[in-house]
């Protein structure tokens, strides 16, 4: 049944008798009108109220009640790590608390150290902000926001990592349908994954029993790979983490081992290819070519049914890059095919899009 104020309002007009003068303009039209629209909103209202008790539909706080029901909570954002390299005056104190920073943000000392006889001393640092806003490279850490008694130079020989941003609502959406579509019970794989995908930072786990480490086939072992929330491969304080958690969980006598991903690098050679040079750049054009073919290899990063690279996909991301109007060839990896990638590795491209 049509909800709109229009039907509403005619179904209304529809049960007075016709001996009175219902057109447009009337007393009973204009009196109906305002009733109808109000109507109109409501239903609207009560439609979004449904919405919000179903967890296909629901949003915010409301999918956080649902998620709750089944003992799921949204991974909060977690802040990046790393550690910087501080030269200075021998017995010069960087003291827990003290801050470094790069152009946009700010970093905080987790530990006090003393410049030791060579200069220098080595800190580990954390963002002030959480969230992947931390994820700075090497060298991207090297002032001082307040000058510090003793100390000169700063920089991060390492790059900062393990800042990730909080769970989105899709994210945490398909958490809860893992849990509810899938026989979690007594350390089964499902068990082993949803442990695994609790964790901060996780974005999917595969779980192999009867695997242990180097991938043989062995009694009570259970080895879990797992990417990052950018679909990338797991650092190590990761690792270390899923680690933990699952030893914390896990049945007695399992023996657990938890690995990232492996990388597979793809190279993408685009021959011939002819670009809107009058309303684009080829420097943005091909930017926003590797940053589609990016977006498509995250999509297709441990995939239940996607196990292979496409070329014929990966063509239709470029065609679809505004400023490009057609290419030759496409190669990955130096051949024209496409790409097998295993159970336990993502692909990942390192080196952009090589334009020939």
């Amino acid at each position: 049944m049509e909800q709109d104020r229009q039907s509403i309002q005619d179904r209304m007009l529809a049960g007075i008798s016709d001996q009175y003068n219902k057109s447009q303009g009337s007393f009973f039209y204009d009196a109906l009108k305002p009733v109808a629209i109000e109507l109109e909103q409501s239903y609207a209202r009560q439609e979004a109220i449904l919405d919000k008790g179903f967890v296909a539909t629901a949003a915010g706080e409301y999918l956080d009640r649902k998620a709750a029901e089944q003992g799921l909570y949204r991974k909060e954002a977690t802040k990046a790590i790393t550690t910087v390299k501080i030269t200075g005056t021998e017995g010069a104190v960087i003291r827990e608390g003290d801050r470094v920073a790069g152009d946009t943000v700010t970093f905080v000392c987790i530990e006090t150290k003393t410049i030791d006889a060579s200069g220098q001393a080595h800190v580990r640092v954390e963002c002030e902000e959480a969230g992947s806003v931390g994820n700075v490279p090497v060298g991207a850490i090297k002032y001082y926001p307040v000058k510090l008694t003793g100390l000169e130079t700063v920089t991060n020989p390492e790059k900062a990592e393990n800042g990730y941003d909080g769970e989105e609502d899709e994210a945490l959406r398909q958490r809860y349908l893992d849990k509810v579509q899938t026989p979690a019970t007594s350390g089964n794989k499902h068990h082993y994954r949803n442990w695994a995908k609790e964790v901060p930072g996780v974005g999917d786990a595969r779980v192999f029993p009867l695997t242990n480490a180097q991938g043989n086939k062995e009694n009570g072992t259970v080895k879990i790979v797992i990417i990052d929330a950018d679909k990338k491969a797991a650092s190590v304080e990761l690792i270390s983490e899923v680690t933990a958690k699952i030893e914390e969980v896990r049945p007695i006598g399992a023996s657990v081992v938890v690995q990232s991903a492996v990388k597979v690098p793809i190279n993408v050679q685009v021959t011939d290819l002819t670009v809107d040079t009058v309303n684009h750049t080829l420097e943005q054009v091909k930017k926003d070519m590797e940053k589609s073919i990016e977006q498509y290899l995250k999509d297709i990063a441990f995939h239940p049914t996607t196990n292979y690279v496409s070329r014929a996909i990966i063509g239709s991301y470029i065609l679809n890059v505004a400023g490009v109007i057609n290419y030759g060839d496409i190669q990955l990896n130096g051949v024209a095919q496409d790409i097998i990638i295993e159970a336990d590795q993502i692909a990942v491209m390192e080196e952009g899009v090589q334009l020939v």
